[in-house]
């Protein structure tokens, strides 16, 4: 790739991590999006400079991405690397103008999140608590328990240090997106069955890190293994077509909307940085609402 194109990617890429403060998994989806990009470009048009890159050659390569069957909302996340990526350059007086300008995103048809039944989790609930004491049991118990409770996300649980539990006000404190910390306050169940877990990594374990959630080996739980969990619990507690540990997030939304929450709680619980992304979670509460009318309602 032009060298050029290739120092203002790493420059941007730093700006990220440094100053940003983004994950590995974000740097790397902007590190993709970009050099795909870069090489689309040189592959078509030659060798072209930062300032030269138009809108049309930004079209050309959503165009070329969507005739390989790319969807739109995966279009639309490479639209806003690229938003980034000219924005932090046009800052920097690298170039005038940027061409995302006149790039359009598409739309997306708003897909319901997948949740599930209050009925199916308190099921899945009860089972838990009859299941064995063998270490890949306590961790299934772990993981859904405490991404029920919390809403958390997968990322955010694996990394939990057990410092960040704080059992004297009843509430963690989350290192979100961004390095953002929000507080989630948790049940006393949750709290006792934490320290529980603690103190039999104590004893069964001669070391580990400060970490909360651990293999049965004794090393920090890293996310397959807590996927996999997830995903034979809820293939078991569900007809769900997902079963991935996000379906438990959406979950601890849902019935909190259901139950009458605020929105605006329900978005501090979950680290959303823009109302906009909690909002999906009020069409289930509607949809509920419309069953309950249809059902009760003389005239439905």
């Amino acid at each position: 790739m032009p060298v050029l194109t290739h120092q203002s990617i790493q420059s941007f890429l730093d700006y990220l991590k440094y100053e940003k403060r983004y994950s590995v998994h974000t740097l790397t989806s902007y590190q993709t999006d970009l050099i795909d990009f870069i090489d689309f470009l040189e592959t078509q048009f030659g060798s072209v400079s930062l300032k030269d890159i138009t809108h049309s050659y930004v079209r050309s390569w959503l165009a070329y991405k969507k005739d390989k069957g790319l969807s739109s909302k995966s279009i639309n996340r490479k639209i806003s690397s690229l938003k980034s990526f000219f924005k932090y350059h046009l800052r920097t007086g690298a170039i005038e103008a940027t061409p995302m300008a006149q790039v359009i995103s598409p739309k997306i048809s708003k897909r319901l999140p997948v949740f599930v039944q209050e009925t199916d989790t308190r099921k899945m609930v009860q089972a838990l608590n009859q299941s064995t004491d063998d270490w890949k049991s306590l961790n299934t118990k772990m993981l859904i328990s405490i991404f029920y409770a919390t809403g958390m996300r997968l990322s955010e649980l694996i990394n939990l240090k057990e410092k960040q539990v704080d059992f004297s006000k009843s509430q963690i404190k989350v290192l979100g997106k961004g390095n953002k910390e929000r507080i989630i306050p948790i049940v006393k169940e949750i709290g006792e069955m934490i320290k529980n877990y603690q103190q039999l990594k104590k004893k069964d374990f001669e070391k580990t890190d400060d970490t909360l959630l651990v293999t049965e080996k004794g090393k920090k739980m890293y996310p397959k293994y807590a996927y996999l969990l997830v995903n034979q619990v809820l293939g078991q507690a569900s007809t769900l077509d997902k079963k991935s540990p996000h379906v438990l997030r959406h979950t601890f939304a849902t019935h909190l909307m259901n139950n009458g929450a605020d929105l605006n709680a329900v978005k501090e619980l979950l680290g959303h940085s823009s109302l906009a992304s909690t909002q999906i979670y009020t069409h289930n509460t509607i949809e509920k609402l419309k069953d309950v009318y249809k059902k009760a309602h003389p005239k439905a």
